[in-house]
C-alpha cells in the first residue's frame, strides 16, 4: 500500500473523491428510508410486542390509535373533522371521546401505510388553526423532519468552526481543510453502507446524527496525528517514500488500532434486539472503519502529493509551532506527587459521579420533540388536561372473556383508575383495558402492570407502559453480554499494540471513571437543571460505548509515543514524559475539536440527541484532562516497569503476531 501511495499518489486521490463522490449520491437516499417510529425502541420479541401484531393481524386495525386529533371549536366542528379525517383511504375507523379528542386507528398494512396517511393528514389541516394533529404516526413523522433540519444545522456550524480551529491547529490554510475532507469522505462511505445495509433490516433515523458527529470527530483526531506524523518525518527525511513509510509505520499503526478500537467498542450496541440501539451500533461501527480506511489511503496520497505545499497559505508566524516542553514538565510534575495526584483526580471524578446514582430513566415519546411541534404540543395538552392517560391504558389481550372477579381485583390495584369493560375485538380475541391514575411510566404504573400479567397469566399485556417494562427487562438481559464485549475487545486491541496486560486493565478503571463522571454531569444539566422528568433508558448503554471508544482512542495515541519512547532506551519515567510532551498538544486540539464536532447535538430539538451529544463532549474533555494529563502519568509512575508486564506465554503470543512497531 506504501508503494502504491508512492507511486500512485494523484491517481490514489483523484480516484478516492470520485469514490466519494458516488458514495454521497447514492447513500443520501438512505436519509428517507430510515425509521423514526417508537417501535424502533422495543424489542420486536417482547410481550407487548407480540400482543401488538397479533392484534393487528386479527384485526387488520392497528391496537391503538396511530394519530390524535385535538379539535377545537364545538361538536359541529369536531365531526366535520372527522368526517375529513374518515375519507383517507389509510383510516380504519375514528372515534371521538368525550373530551372531543378524535382517535384516528390506522388499518394495520405495515410499510409506509402511516407515514403516508400522517402526511396527508397533515397536509390536509395545515392551514386549519382548530387542529392540531398528535400521535405517534405523527410524531414518527415530526421526527424524521427534525432530524433531517438536526443535520443541516449541525453541517453549517461544525464544519466551519472544525475548518477555523483546525487552521490554529494545523497552522496552514491547506492543512487546515483535512480534518473536513476527511470527515466528508468517512461519512460519505458510512451513509452507502447504510444504504446497503437497510435493503435488508430496518434502521433508525437517529444513527445519521452519530455517523455525522463521530465520523467528522474521528477525522479530525486521524487527519492531526498523520499530519503531525508527516511534518515530524519531512523534516527529518524530506518529502520522499522514507518519510510516508516512517509515518504510516508509526502514525498509520496507530490510527489502524485506533479505527478498529473504536469499532469494537460500538459493535457491543449490536446484541441489544432494540433498532435504535442496533442502528447506532452498526453506524458506530461503519463510520469509524470508514474514518480509519480514508486516513490511511487518500490522506497519506494527497499529503505524498502535496509534498511541502502542505504547509502553504499560512502566515510565517503561524508555521512556527509554539515552544515545546510544557507537556513534559507537567508530566514531571505529575510524576514528583503520583499518590497524591492518583487520589485527587479518581476523587474528583467519583464525586462527579455521585448525581448519576440518582438517575430516572424515561421513555421516548412525542414530549421528546421541539416545542413547535404538534405531537408534542397535543400530548402536552392532554397533560395539562390530566387526560393522556386515558390515551395510554394498560391493555390485556387474550382468547377469552375474564371473570368479573379478576375484572373487579384489577379495578381495585393499587394506581388503577378504572378498568373498561371487556370486549371483543375479533372471532375469540377480547381486549381488556385498565386505565392506570398516574403517568404512565411512573413506578406504581409499572406496577400495575406487572399485578395484570399476574392476574392474567395468559393474557398478552401491551401498552405504553408495558412497552417501556419490557424494554427495561430487554436492555438488562443482553446488558452483561454488551459489556463483556466492550471489556473484552477494549482490552485484547490495547494488549495487542502494547503487549502489557495492565495498561489494558487501567484503560479500563480509567473508562469507567470517565463514564461515570459523565453520566453523573448529564443528571445534574437535564434532570436537576433543565427539570427533565429523566434520561432517556437506552443513554447510559450508548454513551458507554461511545465513551468508551473514545477514551481508548486517546489512550492508544498517548500509549504509542510512550511505547516508543520506551523502545528507544528511555526508562519508564522519561517515556511517560516524552509521551505527553509529544501527544498532549495534539491530544487537547483534537479533543477541542472532537467536542465541537459532537457538541452539535447540543443544539438538536430532540432532547436525548442533546443528552447524547453533551455526553459524549463531557467524556471527551474529562479524558483529554484529568485521564491524560493527570491520571495516566501518576499511575504509570506509581507503577513503573509493572506496566508493561504480562505473563510470559501472552509475551511470547505478542511477539509470534508481530504486532510491535
Amino acid at each position: 500500500m506504501i508503494h502504491l501511495i508512492a507511486t500512485r499518489a494523484r491517481a490514489v486521490t483523484l480516484v478516492s473523491v470520485g469514490i466519494f463522490a458516488f458514495a454521497f449520491a447514492l447513500g443520501s437516499s438512505v436519509i428517507p428510508q430510515m425509521d423514526a417510529g417508537s417501535e424502533q425502541f422495543a424489542d420486536l420479541s417482547s410481550e407487548s410486542r407480540l400482543a401488538n401484531v397479533e392484534v393487528e393481524e386479527r384485526t387488520g386495525v392497528e391496537a391503538d390509535p396511530g394519530i390524535l386529533a385535538l379539535v377545537t371549536g364545538g361538536p359541529e366542528v369536531v365531526e366535520r373533522i372527522r368526517s375529513r379525517i374518515d375519507e383517507d383511504p389509510a383510516v380504519a375507523r375514528t372515534v371521538v371521546d368525550r373530551n372531543g379528542v378524535v382517535l384516528v386507528f390506522l388499518r394495520a398494512r405495515g410499510g409506509d401505510a402511516s407515514k403516508d396517511a400522517a402526511d396527508r393528514l397533515t397536509e390536509a389541516f395545515a392551514g386549519t388553526p382548530q387542529v392540531r394533529l398528535g400521535g405517534g404516526a405523527i410524531a414518527s413523522r415530526q421526527v424524521t423532519e427534525a432530524i433531517q433540519e438536526d443535520l443541516k444545522r449541525a453541517e453549517l456550524i461544525a464544519f466551519p468552526l472544525v475548518f477555523l480551529l483546525s487552521f490554529w491547529v494545523f497552522r496552514g490554510l491547506v492543512a487546515a481543510f483535512l480534518p473536513p475532507l476527511v470527515g466528508a469522505g468517512a461519512i460519505a462511505l458510512t451513509f452507502l453502507g447504510l444504504r446497503l445495509a437497510i435493503e435488508v433490516h430496518s434502521l433508525s433515523v437517529f444513527a445519521l446524527n452519530l455517523v455525522t458527529g463521530l465520523g467528522l470527530g474521528l477525522a479530525i483526531d486521524y487527519s492531526l496525528f498523520i499530519v503531525s506524523r508527516w511534518r515530524e518525518e519531512a523534516a527529518v527525511h524530506g518529502h520522499g517514500p522514507e518519510a510516508l513509510a516512517a509515518t504510516m509505520r508509526s502514525a498509520g499503526r496507530t490510527v489502524l488500532f485506533s479505527a478498529v478500537t473504536v469499532a469494537a467498542s460500538m459493535s457491543c450496541l449490536l446484541v441489544f434486539p432494540q433498532q435504535f440501539l442496533y442502528s447506532m451500533g452498526l453506524g458506530g461501527v461503519l463510520v469509524a472503519l470508514a474514518a480509519g480506511l480514508v486516513a490511511l489511503v487518500p490522506l497519506p496520497a494527497f499529503l505524498y502529493w502535496l509534498g511541502p505545499r502542505i504547509d502553504s497559505l499560512a502566515p510565517r508566524r503561524l508555521q512556527q509551532i509554539p515552544a515545546g516542553g510544557r507537556w513534559g514538565r507537567l508530566a514531571a510534575w505529575v510524576m514528583r506527587r503520583p499518590g497524591r495526584i492518583a487520589a485527587i483526580s479518581a476523587t474528583f471524578l467519583i464525586v462527579l459521579a455521585l448525581p448519576a446514582f440518582g438517575v430516572n430513566f424515561v421513555g421516548v415519546d412525542a414530549t421528546t420533540l421541539p416545542t413547535s411541534s404538534s405531537a408534542r404540543q397535543v400530548a402536552e395538552a392532554l397533560d395539562r388536561d390530566g387526560i393522556r392517560g386515558t390515551y395510554a391504558p394498560i391493555t390485556a389481550i387474550m382468547d377469552r372473556v375474564p371473570s368479573t372477579e379478576v375484572t373487579a381485583r384489577l379495578a381495585s390495584a393499587p394506581g388503577a383508575a378504572a378498568v373498561l369493560p371487556p370486549r371483543e375485538i375479533a372471532n375469540g380475541l377480547w381486549r381488556l383495558d385498565l386505565l392506570p391514575r398516574e403517568d404512565g411510566l411512573a413506578d406504581r404504573t409499572q406496577q400495575l402492570v406487572r399485578t395484570v400479567r399476574a392476574e392474567l397469566p395468559e393474557a398478552r399485556v401491551t401498552g405504553q407502559t408495558a412497552g417501556f417494562v419490557d424494554q427495561q427487562a430487554s436492555l438488562g438481559a443482553h446488558l452483561p453480554w454488551a459489556l463483556t464485549i466492550l471489556a473484552l475487545t477494549t482490552c485484547t486491541l490495547i494488549f495487542l499494540f502494547t503487549g502489557s496486560v495492565v495498561l489494558p486493565l487501567k484503560s479500563l478503571v480509567m473508562n469507567v471513571l470517565t463514564l461515570g463522571a459523565s453520566f453523573g454531569i448529564l443528571v445534574v444539566v437535564f434532570e436537576w437543571g433543565r427539570g427533565l422528568p429523566g434520561l432517556e433508558s437506552t443513554q447510559p448503554i450508548l454513551l458507554a460505548a461511545t465513551a468508551f471508544g473514545l477514551s481508548t482512542d486517546y489512550a492508544i495515541f498517548l500509549f504509542s509515543r510512550i511505547k516508543e519512547a520506551r523502545d528507544g532506551g528511555l526508562e519508564n519515567r522519561e517515556a511517560v514524559a516524552d509521551g505527553l510532551e509529544r501527544t498532549g498538544r495534539l491530544v487537547t486540539a483534537a479533543a477541542l475539536l472532537f467536542c465541537v464536532a459532537i457538541g452539535t447535538f447540543a443544539t438538536s430539538g430532540i432532547s436525548f440527541i442533546q443528552e447524547l451529544g453533551v455526553g459524549t463532549a463531557v467524556a471527551v474533555a474529562l479524558d483529554a484532562t484529568i485521564i491524560r494529563a493527570l491520571l495516566v502519568p501518576s499511575l504509570m509512575a506509581l507503577l513503573g516497569e509493572w506496566n508493561w508486564w504480562a505473563p510470559r506465554p501472552l509475551q511470547r503470543l505478542h511477539a509470534r503476531l508481530g504486532l510491535s512497531d
